[in-house]
């Protein structure tokens, strides 16, 4: 791609490129190549990313026909499928190289354009977004109060900013969160060149993940080891939130979220006066927070 000022930027496998590499996500972005299809709705045939997606819009999908949406961090697409399905036009970006992930998912869609770009410099105008979302990605950038007023500029006047965080644990759970063994394993994987971190991820969770299939079924008795088992286990089980996946996609889910969770180079926690505060220096209003999902989901308008 090139512009009459003389910018040049390459376009590798259909997808314009505006940062060298992927920097700090590298790992997500082998995770995604990896698990391309995992948590799409058109996959698993249920609507559980629907049903996050809608909740932290507060609003049906239907709402966003003809809207333009800036969807940064984009992963492999399982909110970007769900946007465009609904008409919207969407622009999707990720500094990884899950945007190769997210164009196969969604190269049907002709409103659908995706490129790799850092949410701090997005190849965007300003005041150009009628809805400016981002869904489990803030927590994992360097600063994320400077991920959000990055995001708050590109929404339109009258437009909306969707976002969620990670929150903090509340009195001496936060202590404790510090020590859990998926804590402390991630610092020590941390410490490892990237890639052999991501391959002893997948390997502890492939290690693991039979002794949680043992434990996978309904009942009081069952229910309780599983969660005395998940105390000291570092895989993520969504058994109990998510049992209609089956036990194939049970173990993909857990395989990935565990990969997800013990290979980030950044886990920021924020509590919901924290989100507010950011919101409000961002230049928002109608600002709404609300613990919920995975920790602090919030909306917020552009009213000048």
């Amino acid at each position: 791609m090139s512009c009459a000022q003389g910018c040049r930027v390459p376009v590798v496998g259909e997808i314009p490129r505006f940062v060298p590499d992927d920097g700090y996500a590298a790992a997500f972005g082998r995770q995604w190549l990896n698990h391309r299809r995992t948590q799409l709705d058109s996959e698993t045939g249920t609507a559980i990313s629907r049903t996050r997606l809608e909740r932290c819009l507060g609003a049906p999908l239907a709402s966003l026909r003809g809207q333009s949406v800036l969807e940064a961090g984009c992963g492999a697409g399982r909110f970007t499928e769900l946007l465009l399905a609904a008409g919207a036009r969407v622009f999707a970006c990720d500094l990884s190289r899950a945007v190769e992930a997210n164009r196969e998912n969604c190269r049907q869609w002709p409103e659908h354009f995706v490129c790799q770009a850092d949410v701090l410099d997005l190849p965007a105008a300003d005041s150009a977004f009628d809805l400016v979302l981002c869904l489990g990605v803030i927590q994992h950038t360097p600063d994320p109060e400077a991920t959000i007023r990055a995001l708050a500029v590109k929404v339109r006047q009258g437009g909306r900013l969707v976002i969620d965080h990670y929150a903090t644990p509340h009195g001496t759970a936060g202590v404790a969160a510090r020590l859990t063994p998926r804590a402390l394993l991630r610092q020590a994987l941390f410490r490892m060149p990237t890639a052999v971190g991501s391959r002893a991820a997948s390997a502890i969770a492939s290690a693991i993940l039979p002794i949680h299939r043992l434990l996978w079924r309904p009942g009081a008795a069952a229910r309780a080891a599983r969660r005395v088992f998940r105390l000291v286990s570092p895989v993520l089980d969504y058994y109990d939130r998510h049992p209609q996946l089956g036990p194939a996609r049970l173990a993909e889910w857990a395989r990935l979220d565990t990969h997800d969770a013990l290979t980030d180079r950044y886990k920021h926690l924020r509590n919901a006066s924290q989100i507010r505060a950011a919101l409000q220096s961002a230049g928002l209003s109608a600002i709404e927070v609300t613990e919920a999902g995975n920790g602090i989901e919030a909306r917020a308008t552009r009213s000048d």
